[in-house]
């Protein structure tokens, strides 16, 4: 029986364990640097097809409808006009089994951890060095107390710092130079739109997005805005708490927001969006990194969680057939999808009159053009 120890309880972290317990041959531990899962309520996140197929091997298709929602399309709106410009339709992706589906963070988080058994969870352990002894991986934490294992899995976000200790130098990621802020808001708040749809909104440096994420009439509000920050802003943690901080951003976006949007978001949370620059892979063959430590994408085709799910399965996959390391296609399609991702940052936060109407109309006729979709998005949404 091969030990494997997850450092890291975020949605990658916790998907693998899941696979990986379906499979005797594996001894599992997952080790959070916290002192609980992180169970943030009410802010909502998206999984397209590719995601959600592979999260039914584990019986996410279980889950009740009340708590989940499979928008049908995609509706782009100018907010400076506040018409439709066009709309995609994401359902085309959908079959039988899986679809197109957004909910609650928690929702997420929840159905993944309560599949586990309670002793798999180790909290309050922070990794502070990594050692090898023969085909032994060893793992000292902060409070001098290690562990053994065949096998590392580095799950534990963005800012991972078990990867830096991996690769034996400092790596951080890449400011976006964008500023997000998030809330929940009720449905009748939100006027002039379709409740079964995503609605992304395109203004001058800033998109907005808004989705149900239940059948419950509450919806996801998220905006991102272009935003310089200096170094020590974004040294300084507590600014993006900071409710005069918060209340300049509200005040930025409401120059281009409906403002009766703004008077009714709640849970309002405000953090700058960070990416990774570039891949890294281990040079030792038994540590293998997932979710947002391996890479994280720009928020523009809503890939985030499902990537991390991708990428976590992948793994699973490469352990059972017994190939110590990932494809490349894995790496492949990662920056594939980092390339249109940022290329949509680019085509959203256009400013330029003149460039907004050829935007808005090869949009018209680039989202019926099903050759294009199935090429641009369908290789995304679909794994």
């Amino acid at each position: 029986m091969k030990k494997i120890a997850i450092i890291g309880g975020g949605i990658s972290g916790l998907y693998i364990a899941n696979l990986l317990r379906q499979n005797s041959d594996y001894e599992i531990s997952i080790y959070e640097k916290n002192n609980s899962v992180n169970f943030e309520k009410g802010y909502g996140i998206q999984l397209s097809v590719n995601s959600i197929k592979l999260l039914n091997k584990i019986g996410f298709q279980n889950i009740s409808l009340d708590n989940k929602f499979h928008p049908n399309k995609v509706d782009f709106y100018s907010l400076k006009n506040k018409k439709k410009i066009c709309d995609l339709d994401i359902s085309a992706f959908n079959d039988t089994e899986a679809k197109y589906t957004t909910l609650q963070r928690f929702t997420l988080i929840s159905f993944l951890k309560d599949q586990l058994p309670d002793y798999l969870m180790n909290y309050n352990k922070k990794v502070t060095k990594i050692d090898y002894e023969g085909k032994n991986i060893k793992v000292i934490f902060e409070n001098n107390t290690s562990i053994k294992c065949d096998y590392l899995v580095i799950s534990d976000g963005i800012f991972s710092k078990t990867k830096s200790l991996i690769i034996k130098k400092k790596i951080k990621p890449k400011y976006f130079k964008s500023i997000a802020l998030r809330g929940t808001i009720n449905r009748d708040s939100i006027k002039g739109i379709d409740p079964g749809n995503i609605s992304l909104s395109l203004g001058s440096n800033l998109h907005t997005v808004s989705y149900p994420i239940n059948n419950k009439r509450q919806f996801n509000f998220i905006s991102i805005m272009r935003k310089k920050l200096s170094t020590n802003e974004l040294l300084d943690y507590s600014l993006f708490k900071n409710k005069n901080f918060i209340l300049s951003i509200l005040s930025e976006i409401s120059k281009q927001v409906d403002p009766d949007i703004i008077k009714n978001l709640k849970d309002i949370k405000c953090y700058p969006i960070y990416v990774s620059s570039k891949i890294y892979q281990p040079t030792n063959k038994r540590i293998f990194i997932i979710g947002d430590a391996f890479f994280a994408f720009p928020p523009t085709f809503a890939q985030g969680a499902s990537q991390s799910i991708e990428v976590a399965y992948e793994l699973y996959k490469s352990l059972e057939n017994q190939r110590d390391h990932f494809s490349c296609e894995r790496i492949r399609r990662t920056k594939m999808i980092n390339r249109k991702s940022k290329f949509n940052y680019f085509t959203f936060h256009i400013s330029n009159p003149l460039l907004i109407w050829v935007r808005n109309t090869l949009m018209k006729y680039l989202v019926k053009n099903d050759k294009f979709i199935n090429s641009y998005v369908g290789k995304i949404y679909k794994n």
